[in-house]
């Protein structure tokens, strides 16, 4: 069997199977474990059905990375529940998903699955950094379209992609992305500048859509070279170059925040997944026992002696 990383979107995960696992499953003392349950079963089916040899936990340390903010301030605004000077901001985590989060990363650390984080960065970051080191061939897990960016047949990095479920994953490669949107993985930060995304708080440039951004990128090759085409006002039409020459001021800044970082100082960690020692197994069937995760915990540490 070929090696092959897999670098999971944490919360991304945790979210989905938060809202997919009744909230009636709970721990003996009452603690909600839907999130972790679904998390494991999660994973379960990401091992058993791609067979990674190494994975990674990846985690947001900092969801809402305040040098990001300083860029573009309405960066992910609707999800902030408390602004907090010098921290974090607290981001809008259901309090029956927060107390679980505790539990998720105890779990991980008992099966054996490092978690990687890195201070004021997102997930994101993490991933595209592991991504881009890389010598292994890689599967990207999430719900996230922004790390569409990160394809790259020749580097043999595609996404699985849990946006319409556990039960249809789909495969994201150099032709999905060419296909879905009609731009390269290379051009999709680009892509998503120009358009925008309100669930980020990208406002994008006023009046260009993804059918004109689409257009630009193949007629001008990226963001550099359109830009360079409405200051000479060479190529595009005289309305598209107004858009874009009012737009200067957003796109001045946003690359940068759109732009997954890909080159974080991460400490190198032990990503191989290996079968649980008798004493490791005994730990997880304690953790399984007190926070009542049961069928899920004997699934995944199954899948783990299948490895």
């Amino acid at each position: 069997m070929t090696d092959r990383l897999m670098l999971l979107d944490s919360a991304s995960l945790y979210f989905r199977a938060f809202y997919g696992v009744p909230d009636t499953v709970r721990a003996p003392d009452g603690t909600p474990v839907n999130a972790v349950r679904g998390f494991l079963d999660i994973i379960t089916k990401l091992v058993t059905t791609y067979r990674p040899t190494h994975l990674v936990a990846c985690w947001d340390d900092d969801w809402r990375p305040q040098w990001r903010v300083d860029l573009i301030p309405t960066y992910k605004t609707y999800r902030v529940a408390e602004v907090v000077a010098g921290a974090p901001d607290v981001e809008v985590v259901p309090d029956p998903l927060e107390v679980q989060v505790p539990v998720i990363r105890a779990t991980l650390d008992a099966l054996g699955i490092p978690i990687v984080g890195a201070a004021e960065h997102e997930a994101d970051d993490v991933i595209g950094t592991l991504a881009t080191r890389a010598t292994l061939p890689v599967d990207i897990v999430t719900g996230d379209r922004d790390l569409f960016q990160l394809v790259d047949d020749d580097s043999a990095v595609r996404v699985i992609y849990t946006a319409r479920g556990m039960s249809n994953l789909e495969i994201v490669t150099d032709a999905t992305v060419v296909a879905k949107y009609g731009v390269l993985p290379s051009q999709y930060a680009d892509f998503a500048t120009l358009r925008g995304d309100s669930s980020d708080g990208l406002p994008g440039v006023a009046g260009v859509g993804e059918k004109t951004a689409a257009g630009l990128l193949a007629a001008h090759g990226d963001l550099a070279g359109i830009l360079a085409a409405a200051e000479a006002g060479d190529g595009m039409s005289a309305g598209v170059r107004n858009k874009m020459l009012a737009g200067l001021p957003y796109l001045a800044v946003a690359p940068k925040v759109v732009a997954v970082v890909r080159d974080l100082p991460l400490a190198e960690v032990d990503a191989r997944l290996r079968p649980l020692t008798d004493d490791a197994k005994a730990d997880a069937e304690a953790l399984a026992e007190r926070w009542a995760l049961g069928a899920a915990m004997t699934r995944i540490v199954g899948a783990l002696d299948a490895v």
